[in-house]
């Protein structure tokens, strides 16, 4: 039997997720997006505790929620998989890495700021963060290819369009996409009530 499909205690479940965040947060460098892409492989494809389809959900929640998307969907994974414990532990696995790096940073600022190979070094990772980004959009826009629905592939390219060329806020994209969400799925709802 696969060791990641055996059943867990409630503490060790917890214990993972707190390490699993712990883990992602503080060597994912890149914000919200790398860090999601990260949790859906260690928690959807790894540990099998939650689908893609959830996780894409709690990425658009994540998303759309203010505050720190990786820190929401944090606290979506952990409330799934572990409820309000899960949440907390989830929460603080994913705060701890950057309030600890940026605290020892912001009391050595003026020696980083000023440093040739600190400044290398960030650069360095800016060009590792596009690859992750990249691989985040191909990931979650194929999945919205494979379902070949014409209004999920339209919404994809007019969100990419409204943004990228037009510089329409991501904050109106997300408030019209849940619309039609809304708009779609009451439709659904009526069609499946009349027959």
């Amino acid at each position: 039997m696969d060791p990641q499909t055996q059943p867990m205690s409630r503490a060790a479940r917890l214990r993972a997720l707190f390490f699993g965040t712990l883990y992602i947060s503080a060597f994912t460098f890149g914000g919200g997006f790398v860090i999601v892409t990260l949790m859906k492989k260690k928690f959807v494809d790894q540990l099998h505790w939650i689908d893609e389809q959830e996780m894409l959900d709690m990425t658009a929640l994540a998303q759309s929620s203010p505050g720190a998307i990786a820190v929401n969907a944090a606290i979506l994974v952990g409330w799934r998989v572990a409820g309000l414990a899960g949440m907390i532990v989830a929460a603080l696995g994913s705060v701890l890495p950057p309030l600890i790096i940026l605290s020892v940073i912001s009391f050595f600022y003026t020696a980083f700021a000023s440093n040739l190979y600190v400044s290398l070094v960030l650069k360095g990772m800016q060009a590792g963060v596009a690859a992750v980004i990249l691989d985040v959009v191909c990931d979650l826009g194929g999945k919205v290819l494979q379902t070949k629905s014409v209004l999920f592939i339209g919404l994809m390219v007019v969100a990419f369009a409204a943004n990228f060329l037009w510089g329409v806020n991501v904050v109106l994209i997300i408030v019209a996409a849940a619309v039609i969400g809304v708009v779609r799925a009451l439709f659904q709802m009526r069609k499946a009530v009349q027959k």
